[in-house]
């Protein structure tokens, strides 16, 4: 992955913008992937019946874990 169209909502997109200590893209960035994962709130209870979203496979936000798209609990 070459720039930063799915990190958006991601916890380290910030630093894609310039924040933090040192200026430039996240860290992850090169080697990050783009897949299909399911985003569950940690105080969601299963089944997990939504949707899976395309987001990079480093992508991580507080309070949600993100598994495979196939899981429901």
């Amino acid at each position: 992955m070459k720039d930063v169209t799915h990190c958006s909502g991601c916890h380290d997109d910030f630093y894609n913008h310039g924040g933090g200590c040192t200026p430039g893209p996240c860290w992850s960035l090169k080697s990050a992937r783009v897949v299909s994962r399911k985003r569950v709130h940690i105080n969601q209870r299963p089944p997990w019946d939504q949707k899976a979203e395309r987001l990079p496979n480093c992508y991580h936000a507080p309070q949600y874990v993100f598994v495979e798209p196939h899981r429901t609990r």
